[in-house]
């Protein structure tokens, strides 16, 4: 199987440093820096008409779990419907139950809105009660990707059940390992589950250009500076592309 790179992009400037990157393809979203909810209309069509990138776009209506009421599975729909209109390449979606088995109802309904569009079920599979049971579920449904860190903070952490979902899958489902995806891991990533798909945001800090400061007022969460931007770079996906050109 040759070798995937996924870059998870939330910013014009991270979507472009994919491209040159070399990226097969991004996963769109905004706001990364609290794992992602699905990004703007206007962000997606830049991105589309700047670049020749497949997109994927996360869809997540808000911070927190992956169970979903009925007014944001409405707007999830919706949102479906909007990417496909628009002429995304794929969804990434996860929906839960409050036991945490895979919620099959919002998913289908999802699915049958996402007509000729990839799916791809999103780290909502890291959090599932039984990850076996939503791997075979999700492979019922017709999707072509689980992004997983095999149920832990980190694809390294997680690399024993990761090995053990890339087996199971049999090439059923695509594999897609992140979280903590950096190039001095991926081979050995590779050597030890048997992956080659890969998901990173290969992110680095740039300074804001701000030169005026205004200490101590935060517009989000505590610990986050106002005057940091997260970027992807496009050495570290350069990079990360050559290791994963040898699988």
């Amino acid at each position: 199987m040759a070798g995937i790179l996924e870059v998870c992009a939330d910013s014009m400037e991270s979507a472009l440093a994919a491209e040159k990157g070399g990226a097969d393809r991004i996963e769109l979203c905004g706001n990364l820096v609290i794992g992602g909810t699905t990004p703007s209309q206007a962000l997606f069509e830049k991105i589309r008409k700047e670049t020749s990138l497949k997109i994927r776009v996360l869809l997540r209506p808000r911070f927190g779990d992956f169970c979903y009421s009925q007014n944001e599975y409405e707007i999830l729909k919706e949102e479906v419907k909007l990417f496909w209109r628009l002429g995304a390449d794929g969804i990434v979606i996860g929906c839960l139950n409050p036991d945490g088995s895979l919620n099959m109802e919002q998913m289908q309904g999802l699915i049958a809105e996402a007509e000729d569009m990839d799916v791809a079920l999103h780290r909502a599979f890291d959090v599932s009660r039984d990850a076996l049971e939503a791997l075979e579920q999700a492979i019922s449904l017709g999707c072509r990707t689980i992004l997983t860190s095999g149920q832990k903070n980190s694809a390294w952490e997680g690399r024993e059940f990761l090995a053990k979902l890339q087996q199971e899958s049999r090439g059923r489902i695509e594999i897609l390992a992140g979280s903590g995806i950096k190039p001095e891991i991926i081979d050995q990533l590779h050597e030890e589950t048997g992956i080659a798909s890969y998901h990173m945001s290969g992110k680095v800090v740039v300074e804001s250009k701000m030169t005026f400061r205004r200490e101590g007022v935060n517009m989000g969460l505590p610990g986050f500076s106002e005057y940091e931007i997260w970027q992807s770079s496009v050495e570290k996906i350069k990079e990360a592309r050559k290791i994963v050109d040898q699988f």
